[in-house]
């Protein structure tokens, strides 16, 4: 499994209506994470578990769910958590 679908799958703990991934690799080549293995992600995710939460509380939500990956496959994720009136 890669990492995006790594990703995807821990994030189903949060029972989004939309998750969008987008593998920026690529785009770092040469940067210090992207010689240590770690990816680069830009992450859009629907969720009605982030009603009422501020933009920090959102993103520890996603980090949590993510775990371990956040410190193997991925070095930076750049996340827009958005709540389902949002969007």
């Amino acid at each position: 499994m890669n990492t995006a679908e790594a990703l995807r799958e821990r994030l189903a703990v949060l029972e989004p209506r939309q998750v969008d991934i987008i593998d920026d690799s690529h785009r770092h080549a040469g940067h210090a994470g992207a010689r240590e293995g770690g990816g680069h992600y830009r992450l859009l995710i629907v969720s009605a578990a982030f009603a009422g939460m501020r933009t920090m509380e959102r993103h520890r939500l996603v980090y949590d769910a993510a775990g371990d990956l956040m410190k193997r496959q991925i070095h930076a994720l750049s996340i827009t958590a958005k709540a389902p009136d949002e969007t």
